[in-house]
């Protein structure tokens, strides 16, 4: 990261990426401008590698003069959320074509996060989890490589895809206190965390390390979406949604969108927002078919809104992505938060 005051003096003029790259030392520019005009304003961004000139991620923003100032901060969150994951993306790409032989804990930590940033499935967590479990056997001492087991244990263990649960559950609480302990501020941890308080059925426990994860970094989208699922929990549904759709602010071309559609479902189920429920529900199962307490929520959700050939259809799919969830209560073995006992106020 370069000085704002170094940066500026590169402004306006006609100087490409892979000069910049060479003066400055860095791999990658984060190139914008801003067009007026009348009451509109765009702002365009993109991401460049300075190596090669490739352009690597282009967006743009499009707000009122009126609402600049509000519109500044939201744009610099999700700049920030966006180059975070393009720059992880790419640079776990260049790892496996650069250090395929012998890659270092560094490089397994990036390429682990890359793949924990794909959409949900079995076989992405479970390649994330290699690569952290190797960065972990070349650096014992590795808080990143700790975090990075953990929200995957965790991630599997939320989704169903864990085949040992109560063995993760334990090794992720471990590992999570063994990074606070070296790092108190980790957001990551806190945010992995609340999800395992959550999952625990810990919910009050949940809200405060997801809160302190916030706390110590606005912008971070998993702690804003496991917050919105601990809302939900906890009886306030309205927060549930304000936090889900603040994540999707944040992060709109998130490989994982497909989450806080779900957490938007359920919300508004639990608020009796059937129609819209359903709306949300089956834009999460569009996004990921493969995660099973999407099927059931949008059962429940059909059969409230009377048509029951479809909840009969929602749970079929679900047999076929989990056939042991057959019954309610196995539902609960998977899933023990769903039993928590809330009140919606």
């Amino acid at each position: 990261m370069i000085a704002r005051n170094t940066a500026f003096t590169y402004k306006g003029k006609p100087i490409d990426a892979k000069q910049i790259g060479r003066e400055l030392n860095v791999r990658y520019v984060l190139e914008g401008s801003v067009r007026r005009t009348g009451d509109q304003v765009r702002v365009n961004a993109q991401l460049i590698d300075t190596e090669s000139g490739a352009h690597l991620w282009a967006d743009r923003f499009d707000t009122e003069r009126a609402n600049l100032p509000e519109a500044q901060n939201e744009i610099t969150s999700r700049l920030a959320r966006i180059v975070d994951l393009e720059l992880v993306k790419d640079v776990s790409r260049r790892i496996e074509q650069e250090k395929a032989i012998n890659p270092d804990a560094r490089d397994l930590v990036m390429r682990g996060w890359a793949w924990r940033n794909r959409p949900a499935s079995k076989e992405t967590r479970l390649e994330a989890l290699r690569a952290f479990e190797h960065a972990l056997e070349l650096d014992a001492r590795s808080v990143d490589a700790r975090v990075g087991i953990a929200s995957v244990l965790v991630n599997m263990l939320g989704n169903g895809m864990s085949t040992s649960p109560e063995r993760d559950e334990k090794r992720a609480d471990q590992l999570l206190d063994e990074a606070l302990d070296s790092d108190p501020s980790r957001q990551t941890a806190h945010t992995v965390r609340g999800q395992l308080r959550r999952l625990q059925n810990r919910v009050p426990e949940a809200r405060l390390e997801l809160e302190a994860a916030i706390a110590l970094n606005p912008n971070n989208v998993p702690a804003h979406e496991q917050l919105g699922w601990t809302l939900m929990h906890l009886g306030e549904p309205a927060g549930a949604i304000t936090q889900a759709e603040m994540a999707i602010r944040l992060s709109p071309r998130d490989p994982n969108l497909w989450g806080d559609y779900a957490l938007l479902g359920w919300a508004h189920l639990l608020a009796g927002h059937v129609d819209q429920s359903i709306e949300w529900l089956v834009k999460a199962r569009a996004g990921n078919s493969r995660i099973w307490y999407v099927h059931y929520a949008l059962a429940g959700a059909l059969g409230l809104k009377g048509d029951i050939e479809g909840a009969k259809a929602s749970l079929a799919d679900l047999q076929k992505v989990n056939p042991e969830i057959n019954s309610i209560a196995n539902a609960y073995v998977y899933a023990p938060f769903l039993a928590y006992p809330c009140t919606v106020h």
